[in-house]
């Protein structure tokens, strides 16, 4: 595994989103000093936040999967998450309703899943559902620890019996054919392949390796944080804060002083010089080679996946909301033609509302709820539409569909926030979407951007726009995995023999 060279005593962080804190945790834990610089005034990155009328928003993801993985990073410093956060199971973890009405709920548990999927479809679904369950574990245990937990330095090294046996567990197929050989109900179908939307491809040319993603969901559940998504990186910055690790909010870097192949230093918006032996970036991967003066060698230009806008409401209390519900719309291929080929808003959206409220009611005040409505949409790179102009009518569609199709429409909605592509693009996120970059062929596993930069002997990257991929699990993989790049592969057994620097045991992802 390629490495950090030289001396490493000191890393400098830039963003304390999950992966800057994720990946601040495992270093200090391993008796690195670790300086982060965030350039808002609260750490969460792309888990962003607001207060608005009483409510406290969650401006980024609202779907969390792999509790054990955030168990990880705590452990990585010696701390338990559940001294500093209250993960509770979201049960159904989504309510899907579909364009005739029907509605059928996701739950973990294979028996209650069985029962509600021939209740909806009838037993030979519920039994293909089952098979479906088989394959999607041993999917996670073939891919798991060895393709997304692991540095790859390069295809070559994929030439192993694990990459065998990846493919012959059907990794390679396509993601909506592989879930077709076991179900037969194309309604039953989306429930496990809608997640292709997260990794920015339609199911029909997405690998069934990204399968997992329905894995985390459906079988290994969804969890909220107490005091909303926002408790996640609050909690990691006190843990690490804990650990010895400097966070200096409010503090943008302007550049980075390069040596040959090594950073020595990074530079502050304010003029401040911070001195290091390596820097960890979780910045966009663009942002990241302007600081670092470097252009990338890809031979294609990085292909971003699709946009979202997100709709955010106050309203009166709707307590049949379950916490995700899931609003399709007859259209399906379509939906993805629109996003990614035509280039336009879904004709027939198909939209994730979630209900926050309903596993936290403090999160709004008394007497009302909170929800969220999130349409993709196609990125700025696809169509440039202009979403200032467009975005007041547009929520007004969104939020006419949301009524059309639930079976009691929303009552009292004041309408809090919205985000459009244009808002993300201002974020500074390429062609203006929260997702970075689509999982297609091309930057998927080892074809994806890499965390190491040739030509730099001492920069690592993390988030999203770098190995693993996108979505909170891959990102906190993706800290741990920058760790390893500077002080080595450590795992429980190894950490007793680790160098003298290290002060706190590491464990390894539980599977």
């Amino acid at each position: 595994m390629r490495q950090v060279t030289g001396r490493a005593g000191h890393i400098v962080v830039i963003g304390a989103g999950l992966a800057g804190l994720s990946a601040a945790i495992h270093l200090a834990g391993r008796g690195r000093a670790v300086t982060v610089l965030e350039r808002d005034t609260v750490p969460g990155g792309r888990a962003g936040r607001a207060d608005i009328g009483g409510c406290r928003l969650d401006l980024g993801p609202t779907v969390l999967t792999m509790p054990d993985l955030v168990d990880e990073v705590f452990a990585a410093v010696g701390e338990n998450t559940d001294d500093h956060l209250r993960l509770v199971p979201v049960d159904p973890s989504y309510r899907a309703r579909f364009a005739d009405g029907r509605e059928l709920d996701v739950h973990t548990g294979a028996d209650r899943m069985s029962s509600a999927i021939a209740d909806f479809a009838g037993p030979r679904e519920a039994a293909g559902y089952r098979k479906l369950r088989r394959w999607l574990t041993r999917l996670y245990d073939t891919e798991f620890e060895r393709f997304i937990a692991t540095n790859i330095d390069s295809p070559a090294s994929l030439l192993t019996p694990d990459t065998a046996r990846l493919i012959m567990a059907g990794g390679l197929r396509r993601w909506d054919r592989a879930v077709a050989d076991h179900l037969h109900d194309p309604d039953v179908r989306r429930l496990f392949t809608f997640q292709s939307l997260y990794a920015g491809v339609a199911p029909a040319r997405a690998l069934a390796a990204y399968a997992v993603i329905a894995y985390m969901d459906t079988i290994r559940g969804v969890f909220f944080p107490l005091g909303g998504m926002r408790a996640l990186p609050d909690a990691l910055a006190t843990v690490a804060t804990r650990a010895g690790v400097d966070i200096r909010y409010g503090t943008t870097v302007a550049s980075a002083q390069r040596s040959g192949s090594r950073v020595r230093a990074v530079t502050t918006a304010d003029g401040r010089r911070i001195d290091c032996d390596a820097l960890v970036s979780t910045a966009e991967l663009h942002h990241t080679y302007e600081l670092l003066t470097h252009r990338s060698r890809r031979p294609q230009r990085p292909i971003p996946a699709p946009s979202a806008v997100v709709v955010h409401v106050s309203c009166d209390p709707a307590p049949r909301l379950a916490h995700h519900s899931l609003l399709f719309g007859r259209a399906w291929n379509e939906t993805f033609d629109d996003l990614l080929t035509d280039g336009r808003p879904m004709r027939d959206p198909s939209l994730l509302l979630t209900r926050p409220t309903a596993t936290d009611s403090t999160l709004a005040p008394p007497g009302r709820d909170l929800i969220s409505v999130l349409a993709p949409a196609p990125n700025l790179a696809r169509a440039p539409i202009d979403w200032d102009r467009y975005g007041p009518d547009y929520t007004e569609e969104i939020l006419a569909t949301v009524n059309r199709r639930l079976p009691t429409p929303l009552t009292g909605v004041e309408v809090l926030h919205v985000r459009t592509p244009a808002d993300w693009a201002r974020q500074g996120m390429l062609a203006g979407s929260p997702f970075a970059l689509a999982h297609t062929l091309s930057q998927t596993g080892p074809l994806r951007p890499a965390n190491m930069i040739r030509g730099l002997d001492n920069v690592v990257l993390a988030g999203s726009s770098t190995v693993p991929g996108v979505g909170i699990p891959p990102v906190l993989v993706s800290g741990r995995l920058a760790a390893d790049r500077i002080t080595g592969t450590v795992t429980a057994r190894t950490a007793l023999a680790a160098e003298p620097l290290l002060t706190h045991t590491y464990r390894s992802p539980t599977p």
